[in-house]
């Protein structure tokens, strides 16, 4: 979804169903698969598995054998391949820009399309969302009376925007590695501001990384910007009144006399960012709020392929 669909993203927002537009995003994206180079990669939604030894031959599903000549077991609700934790950052950077769709939201419907198809494929998906603390911490489930819940507090977030609600990334992330069931696909959403500048934070952060592994989890990090303004610092050379919208510190500034500086941290921040993760075996993706959701949406399923 292109960021020229936003206004339809907006009335679906009015309206309230998160469902409804995890469905669409889904749909649009599995359909551009098939004219795109990923053509052929099976996002199909099978009600059965193929049969291996030592299944109970009770759940065989004999009038497929007979179209087919192969063996395939009935799947049923309870059954689930793989337990997926979506972690999502809830400070009040995240609701950057203010009157424009956000990075909150933006994570919101990330979140709410995987978690869509990890239904679908009766996979089991859990909700963790954070700030100074974890606030929210379900176990993976895969019933639909769980994704409703979840779907609910995911909502929620859209309409309650914060001010001066910091973030604390490693601690959250040290809570949640300890939380979650073992050998899982952990995917975080956030904007990682609370640890750009400050090299103490940058090491802890990377140690609530390295503990995720530790534990055995598969982390998949989507490091969720406005890469027009936070990563360029785009503004008109014009006088403008910047608010940290975690602090509430203000400052006012032509944005050519920051520009470099802000330029030269964020690059160094995001280069060691991406080291560590490398090193950690840590997928860390740029999501840009303006590049729509079908990246997201491709690279779960990559990841989620290689884990099969």
């Amino acid at each position: 979804m292109k960021q020229a669909d936003l206004s339809s993203i907006q009335e679906l927002q009015n309206f309230g169903n998160l469902e409804m537009l995890a469905q669409q995003v889904v749909e649009g994206f599995i359909t551009g698969l098939h004219k795109s180079p990923f053509h052929g990669f099976s996002v199909e939604f099978a009600e059965h598995r193929l049969y291996n030894n030592g299944d109970a031959i009770k759940n065989i599903d004999w009038k497929l054998f007979g179209r087919t000549d192969k063996l395939f077991i009935k799947r049923f609700e309870e059954e689930t391949n793989l337990r997926c934790q979506l972690v999502v950052d809830t400070s009040s950077s995240m609701y950057y820009p203010e009157k424009e769709f956000n990075k909150l939201a933006f994570s919101v419907y990330s979140a709410a399309s995987i978690i869509y198809l990890l239904k679908k494929q009766r996979d089991a998906f859990g909700l963790s969302l954070f700030s100074e603390s974890v606030e929210l911490a379900t176990p993976a489930r895969s019933t639909s009376v769980h994704q409703k819940y979840v779907f609910t507090e995911l909502e929620k977030l859209l309409h309650n925007p914060t001010r001066n609600v910091k973030t604390a990334v490693s601690e959250a992330l040290h809570q949640i590695a300890e939380q979650v069931h073992k050998r899982s696909m952990v995917i975080i959403f956030s904007d990682m501001f609370d640890t750009v500048s400050d090299s103490h934070e940058i090491a802890e952060l990377f140690a609530a990384l390295q503990h995720l592994k530790y534990n055995k989890h598969e982390v998949l990090v989507f490091n969720v910007t406005d890469h027009q303004h936070e990563l360029n610092f785009n503004f008109p050379d014009v006088p403008h009144h910047f608010i940290d919208m975690e602090t509430g510190d203000e400052i006012k500034l032509n944005p050519s006399q920051a520009r470099d500086q802000y330029l030269q941290v964020s690059d160094h921040f995001k280069k060691q960012l991406e080291l560590k993760c490398a090193q950690y075996k840590i997928d860390m993706i740029d999501a840009d709020i303006n590049a729509g959701f079908y990246p997201v949406l491709q690279t779960y399923l990559v990841k989620r392929a290689r884990m099969a």
